[in-house]
């Protein structure tokens, strides 16, 4: 072969290359394109995801709030129930206690 056939077989090869290498360099930027694309959804998704859970938490943590509250104050009503109960009881017994005492004295 020729110097000349030479440089013709690399100029030839040189442009080949150039040509893959466009077609290369297009097809990547449409897959990058399409990537930027899908890494968007999936980040909007994330947006919304955490919004969602957000949401959910801040719910369900007014709700265990309301619960709690609710809880702590049947038990105070009961507490005052039962703290009420106990004071006539107490008061029935020593009433009783004093008329027993009264009775006994009476009779000895």
């Amino acid at each position: 072969m020729t110097d000349e056939e030479l440089k013709g077989l690399f100029e030839g090869l040189r442009k080949e290359n150039a040509t893959a290498h466009e077609d290369t360099r297009r097809h990547f930027d449409v897959a990058a394109n399409d990537l930027r694309k899908e890494i968007q959804l999936v980040a909007e998704s994330v947006v919304h995801t955490r919004e969602e859970l957000t949401r959910r938490t801040g719910e369900q943590s007014e709700r265990i709030e309301r619960g709690l509250a609710d809880t702590q104050s049947m038990i105070r009503f009961s507490h005052a129930e039962l703290d009420r109960r106990m004071r006539t009881l107490e008061e029935t017994v020593a009433d009783l206690q004093a008329r027993v005492e009264r009775l006994e004295t009476s009779t000895h």
